[in-house]
Parts: structure tokens; C-alpha cells; sequence
């Protein structure tokens, strides 16, 4: 969807936003939400120091370039920094016109304890809302959403006991849209099959990325048919397609990291950025309205956006082709389906190691 002039758009609001920012942003409708966001979006879980220390007042800096920068979803949850990411958010947000963005949060995930990791059940779903709420400031958001939903001891609890919870949530007006979150791409459709609960959104992660771009086989029964939109989620593989590679817990199995390795080790032969390449590649796929990307840094945003302004050289170009043939293509889009939950019921045993992402 082109925007030749920001002021059209039902989250612009004159005297806030930064008109040619937002003439510059690219935006869609979000399935049958009504909501039309941002191709890049902003995901907060930076903001909790999720993935190193961070500055609050940068990332109150941050939140403001976003959005005034035409960014105008932002996604959150209780999870992240076990509620510093919305309390951070909440002070960003202080004097931002409400409607100026969309903002999601999300339900059942919660704390490092893997004994009190998840929690599924409707009264803390409830809960977790009102709890949520009290720290953003907000009398709503936009979009309410079970997080993860892969590791309920069942999906059948997510279908009849968090999602009716939610709708109760919607009904009271504490939130307009439902959606799901995970990685497992086959459980959406199953739980959206099942759901008693009009499921709105979806958000999806590292399947919509130059080593696993299975997302697409997924939409045209997910988004053109049963009209629900898709969120998706961490364009490079949460660290996989980028030089520094991905963090010591990172799920991945090895012969995948060792792909990504050697094609950004190519991309720095061609003086390329893998990272870039990567941005380009996903907000480029067909059918997929927002991108979340998080950052709580001021120059990893610039960079964000400029994947949106900017387009790539003919090098680039050609360094991004020769990479997804190469490298990626063999991989087939190879998951690590199964790999967390799995290391997750081992934690709660007692025998598992490692980190949960």
C-alpha cells in the first residue's frame, strides 16, 4: 500500500509525526483487523535488556524516532525483562497521543523459573491483562495475544480455556483483536480450526528469513482465506544472518548455523552485510504486512528504517541471490521445530540445559 501523503493514514497525527518519515514508510492492512501498520514494526523486548544491558533513556529515545519515523505497531510482553519491557515502554509512551500507534502485548509466558514459566489457565490469563495494563498505563491495547503456546501441556487448554479468557478480555474492552503466537507454523492452523475464539492475528517468527522462508506456504490458507494477519518476526533469525553470529542459546541445530556461518562469511568476501541483505529479503516477501524488529539502539533503528528507504545496489543485489542458491536453498527450510520444548521438559525434570530464548 503506497502512502504518497502520511496524513492519511489513521494513526497520523499532525504536530507528532515527521511527514516525510511516514510518507516514506511503506503500510498494509493487517488481515481483517482494519489496522493498517507499518512494514517494519517495533518489537519491545529489547527494551526489557532481554538481550544485553540497555540504556532507558536511549530506548525512550528509540521508541519516540520509531514513531515518528511512520513505525506505528509495537509488540510487547509480560516475558520480556518479566515487566521491564513494558514498564520502559510505559515511559516512552508518556505524551505520545494514543493514537498515533498499535500496541500488542501478550498473555500465558512469564517468568526464568521453568516451574513458573507458563501458565495457561484463564484465571491468570485475566490477570496477567489487568497486570499488563497497570504497567503500560493504558486502558486497552490493540491486540491481546498467547505467547508461545507450543509449550501448554496441550493445545486443547490454549483452545478451551486461555482463548475464551481472551475473549472475555475483548468483550470487556480491554483489547480489540485476539492472536497466537509460536514458532511451530502447523499449530496455527490447528488451534484456528478449533478455536471457539475468533482468532485475528498470528505472530510468526524465523520462518519468514532467507534460511527458512516456510511462512509462505503457510499464507495462502492462514491470510487469503480464513483472513487472518500475519505479524512476523526476527528477519534475521534471532542472530543466525548476521557476522556475529547467534547467541550461545540459540536453538538451532548445527549443521543450519554452519550454513548461515558460511554465507556470511561470503557476504563479508563482498563487502555485504549479511544483516542487510536479510532485512531486505523479508520485508521484500509477498503477503506479509509488519515485520517486528527489535532494538533498544538508536543506530541499529537508523538501520532498520533505511531497509525500508533504501533499496540495494546491483552487488548487493547479486550477493543476495547468490547466497539464498548457494547456502540457503539446500537447507530446505530447515526448522529447529521441537528442539525448545523439548529442552524445556527436560529443565522441568531436572536433566536439561541451556537457555530458553
Amino acid at each position: 500500500m503506497a502512502v504518497t501523503d502520511g496524513r492519511l493514514l489513521p494513526t497520523f497525527v499532525e504536530g507528532f509525526h515527521d511527514v516525510e518519515a511516514v510518507g516514506r514508510m511503506k503500510y498494509a492492512v493487517l488481515g481483517n483487523t482494519g489496522l493498517t501498520v507499518s512494514q517494519l514494526s517495533f518489537g519491545a523486548s529489547s527494551l526489557g535488556s532481554v538481550f544485553h544491558d540497555t540504556d532507558e533513556a536511549e530506548s525512550i529515545q528509540v521508541v519516540h524516532k520509531a514513531l515518528k519515523s511512520g513505525i506505528n505497531y509495537i509488540d510487547t510482553a509480560p516475558w520480556y525483562g518479566h515487566g521491564k519491557s513494558e514498564t520502559v515502554l510505559s515511559k516512552a509512551l508518556q505524551g505520545v497521543p494514543r493514537q498515533a500507534y498499535y500496541l500488542s502485548t501478550k498473555v500465558c509466558r512469564y517468568e526464568a523459573d521453568v516451574h513458573k514459566m507458563f501458565d495457561f489457565s484463564a484465571e491468570r490469563t485475566l490477570r496477567s491483562v489487568d497486570e499488563s495494563l497497570a504497567r503500560l498505563g493504558l486502558s486497552y491495547v490493540d491486540i491481546i495475544q498467547v505467547h508461545d503456546m507450543e509449550f501448554a501441556p496441550s493445545l486443547d487448554i490454549v483452545v478451551n480455556e486461555t482463548l475464551p479468557a481472551l475473549q472475555k478480555v475483548k468483550d470487556s474492552g480491554k483489547a480489540k483483536f485476539i492472536g497466537i503466537t509460536g514458532y511451530p507454523l502447523g499449530n496455527f492452523r490447528k488451534v484456528i480450526e478449533q478455536s471457539p475464539v475468533k482468532i485475528d492475528t498470528i505472530l510468526t517468527y524465523c520462518h519468514g528469513s532467507m534460511n527458512d522462508n516456510s511462512l509462505q506456504d503457510e499464507l495462502p490458507i492462514l491470510s487469503r482465506k480464513r483472513g487472518v494477519g500475519v505479524i512476523n518476526a526476527s528477519p534475521i533469525s534471532m542472530g543466525l544472518l548476521s557476522h556475529r553470529g547467534p547467541p550461545a542459546w540459540h536453538p538451532a541445530t548445527q549443521d543450519i548455523k554452519e550454513v548461515c556461518r558460511q554465507a556470511a562469511e561470503y557476504c563479508k568476501s563482498k563487502g555485504a552485510d549479511i544483516s542487510r541483505l536479510a532485512m531486505h529479503f523479508t520485508l521484500n516477501q509477498p503477503g506479509v504486512p509488519t515485520t517486528l524488529v527489535s532494538t533498544a539502539s538508536q543506530a541499529n533503528l537508523d538501520r532498520n528504517l533505511r531497509a525500508v528507504y533504501e533499496e540495494l545496489t546491483s552487488e548487493e543485489k547479486e550477493t543476495l541471490e547468490y547466497i539464498c542458491e548457494r547456502y540457503f536453498k539446500p537447507l530446505n527450510n530447515k526448522t529447529w521445530e521441537g528442539v525448545e520444548v523439548e529442552n524445556y521438559n527436560k529443565q522441568k525434570k531436572g536433566t536439561g540445559t541451556g537457555t530458553l530464548g
